[in-house]
């Protein structure tokens, strides 16, 4: 009798509601877009009864496509559609059809400069105020995107676009990325129907670790196998199973290449076509891209070239051997980067076989930021160094001169190649107060729409610009609500208005800049900042955020490479300035000022919370735990620690493979069994200590723990090392020297096998990824903190 009730009263709800089958009476500003109760139906027939239209949500009609095309780590000066000396063709083609932006900025750094992308708001108000990786505690700092600040993603597809994202993600934190999740944070819960790609920093182009939507995934088995072609590859698919299906259907692609961050990994060919280009050497290169710069207008012809820093050499005063070397690195990255645009320009032409180019708008931002100064000195053959404050001798790089670039290493290049590539301005990435760090050249492609072809728009504008263009072109309003949560305005302008007016007074009149305390502040071109401290020059400060010196005013109407201080001329606008970017810092949730970083990958350190917590001690793990980031296991690291597996080996034949890793073959360790034999290897920033146990396994369950005495004292020391099978004492020894900050970025920890890069640099066994081929029952991890 209840149920009956119940059911007849939802009857009475249901039809007695008011439908909405009018077009005009759908509310895009309140997401999803409710689906129609349907009307009462009083006749009893089918032939009685018009059969009522489907409610399905639409686009606006007539809406484009839209294409996000993001690089990673490319300055302003190297595309050569913006004078520089890397040969981009793709974005070359764009430019000759659409509008080249010469005064676009992005953050200074990665992660905040997606997030504030795809949510047309800054990136402290997106939490992002710097990358996962050294989040803090603090609000602005915390790296969690909130839901009332939804992404453009969201809001096209919950408008009927369908979307996907490709490549790199980098804005979920490490302890949300496994099974214990949450997933809010994964691009298929930020608006993404389809996602192929990685969810951290950074990727081994040839062994990476990937995901499809959640899901953990092999990388296709072939000897010629590379990220960027992988990646794109899934995105031509997508979207011509998309169109093939719905060509009615507008879909909006975020192609975020890995490309040109580290490691850069690029086949011979490409880095052979850059072969002696960059033996003249940086300051040449420099002086060279600002006259082809001028040269094609994309900087007025005053402009100065902004002078370098003096802890960046000369060239002349280099030796013949660091030359050599040096230019090897430019021309891998040169290469890696001509690669890169090749790739996106391949989903281009899919885009236009299909004929939709002409009705798809193309965004193609060659660059999250300036070019990465990470290298330090004198760059990286193993970008691990970098992380753990380990310098690298020339002897051992040119170790690595024939192969840098290939699976052997993981290379970044010196800091005398990111200003080169971030010409004409003083600085890199990271410095959020020079365009060095900020300014990336962009191209804004759609026939139908854009009547201009092939020129410059000089409009101050900003990534936040971005997600209100997309809605602007699209026809759609910024939701003020969207899955019951009300949303905060975005911050950004479309950029619209500039399509066809070359002379529109500019809409982005103020803008803030900050991260890791180096900051500024734009105000109808002015350009006010303070510079806290230069990557390659840690942990020396140049001013205090504590103190709040240093600061430069510049006049960018008549400077664009912030060549002239004029900080002493005009005090009273210096102060006013500095008062504005006060303002903006509280209203963005950009305070306190942080100038802390590489002490901030430590979560300790840094105020951030991990799965693990500060307390516990032991982790049990099983067959199937892959890719556990650091920020999600125990931290084994300047602790001692051990390792215990509890296995089962078969008699039939003799045990092989891993039973847990953690890292790659540029940092980390493994447990594992060959030819039946335990063993342990600690990889060193790739130098290899093996344990291995004098007794082979015999068949049955077996118990193999491994040891690790710390010295203690301080990050990265000593350790007396043992390991034991079934409580005995079968190998012992001693490391020197253990990694202290970080094995690897992005490369996590597998239980069962080694996927992505092997910790031991070969396969064990004969099953990929040196998978193991007994059965493991468990495998403890404990740490004994000092």
């Amino acid at each position: 009798m209840k149920f009956r009730m119940l059911l007849w009263l939802a009857c009475i709800i249901s039809f007695t509601a008011t439908s909405a089958t009018n077009a005009e009476e759908i509310n895009r500003r309140r997401l999803p877009i409710a689906d129609p109760y349907p009307q009462k139906v009083d006749e009893r027939l089918p032939s009685q009864v018009k059969m009522p239209r489907q409610h399905v949500v639409e686009a606006p009609k007539g809406a484009p496509n839209v294409v996000v095309i993001l690089l990673d780590d490319v300055g302003f000066g190297a595309p050569s559609p913006f004078g520089g000396v890397v040969q981009m063709p793709a974005l070359q083609e764009l430019a000759n059809n659409g509008l080249s932006y010469n005064r676009f900025h992005t953050s200074a750094l990665c992660a905040p400069t997606r997030a504030a992308l795809k949510a047309g708001r800054n990136h402290h108000v997106m939490n992002m105020g710097s990358i996962p990786e050294i989040a803090t505690g603090y609000a602005g700092n915390t790296t969690f995107v909130p839901n009332y600040a939804e992404p453009v993603a969201e809001i096209l597809r919950l408008n009927g676009y369908n979307t996907g994202a490709f490549g790199k993600w980098h804005e979920t934190p490490g302890r949300e990325t496994t099974a214990a999740g949450p997933q809010t944070r994964w691009p298929t819960r930020q608006g993404f129907e389809k996602f192929y790609g990685f969810i951290g920093a950074e990727e081994n182009m040839y062994e990476p670790s990937l995901h499809d939507g959640v899901t953990i995934i092999d990388y296709p088995d072939r000897e010629d196998y590379h990220f960027l072609e992988d990646m794109t590859d899934q995105a031509i698919a997508w979207m011509r199973q998309q169109q093939g299906l719905r060509p009615d259907k507008p879909f909006f692609i975020y192609y975020a290449s890995a490309g040109s961050h580290a490691p850069h990994h690029v086949r011979p060919e490409w880095i052979k076509k850059y072969k002696g280009k960059f033996d003249k050497g940086w300051d040449v290169i420099r002086e060279e891209t600002l006259a082809n710069q001028i040269a094609k207008g994309v900087v007025p012809p005053n402009t100065q070239l902004a002078k370098k820093p003096a802890s960046v050499p000369n060239w002349d005063d280099l030796s013949d051997v660091q030359k050599r070397m040096f230019a090897r690195q430019a021309e891998v990255f040169a290469a890696f980067t001509e690669y890169t645009d090749y790739q996106a320009g391949r989903l281009i032409q899919a885009i236009d076989d299909l004929g939709e180019l002409d009705n798809t708008l193309v965004i193609y931002i060659s660059g999250d930021n300036g070019t990465s100064s990470e290298g330090n000195q004198t760059g990286n053959w193993n970008w691990g160094h970098m992380f753990n404050g380990i310098p690298e001798t020339l002897e051992a790089q040119l170790e690595h001169y024939d192969n840098w670039g290939d699976q052997n290493t993981y290379p970044h290049m010196a800091v005398g190649w990111a200003i080169a590539f971030d010409t004409p301005f003083a600085f890199t990435k990271q410095i959020a107060g020079d365009f060095g760090g900020t300014r990336n050249g962009t191209v804004i492609h759609w026939p139908e729409a854009i009547k201009s072809k092939g020129e410059i728009r000089d409009q101050f504008s900003h990534v936040i610009d971005v997600a209100p263009t997309i809605l602007e072109a699209a026809g759609l309003p910024m939701p003020e609500q969207i899955n019951g949560i009300a949303q905060i305005p975005m911050q950004g302008t479309s950029l619209v208005y500039s399509f066809d007016n070359a002379d529109a007074p500019e809409r982005h009149k103020v803008q803030y800049f900050e991260v890791v305390g180096n900051r500024g502040i734009y105000q109808d071109g002015w350009m006010a900042r303070a510079t806290v401290g230069l990557p390659w020059e840690a942990p020396k400060k140049m001013h205090s955020v504590a103190k709040d010196d240093g600061w430069e005013l510049y006049d960018t109407r008549n400077d664009f490479s912030l060549a002239n201080n004029l900080a002493t001329q005009y005090p009273e606008r210096l102060e006013a300035m500095k008062r504005l970017f006060l303002k903006e810092a509280i209203a963005n949730q950009v305070l306190p000022l942080d100038d802390r970083l590489l002490q901030r990958l430590v979560p300790s350190v840094a105020g951030r919370p991990t799965i693990m917590g500060s307390s516990r001690t032991q982790l049990d793990l099983y067959p199937g735990s892959w890719d556990l980031v650091e920020d999600a296991i125990l931290n084994v690291k300047n602790v001692s620690n051990s390792i215990t597996a509890k296995v089962d080996i078969d008699s039939s034949q003799d045990a092989n493979g891993v039973i847990m890793a953690q890292g790659s073959r540029f940092g980390g360790w493994s447990l594992y069994v060959e030819d039946g034999y335990p063993a342990y290897a600690y990889n060193y920033l790739g130098n290899l200590h093996t344990f291995r146990s004098k007794e082979k396994l015999s068949s049955g369950n077996r118990k193999i723990r491994f040891e690790m005495d710390y010295d203690g004292g301080g990050a990265g020391k000593g350790a007396d090392v043992r390991l034991l099978v079934d409580d005995k004492v079968t190998s012992t020894g001693r490391v020197e020297a253990t990694v202290g900050t970080r094995f690897s970025i992005d490369e996590g920890a597998d239980v069962g096998m080694d996927r992505g890069s092997p910790v031991a640099k070969r396969v064990i066994g004969d099953q990929r990824f040196s998978a193991f081929n007994g059965t493991i029952n468990k495998v403890t991890l404990e740490i004994y903190p000092q």
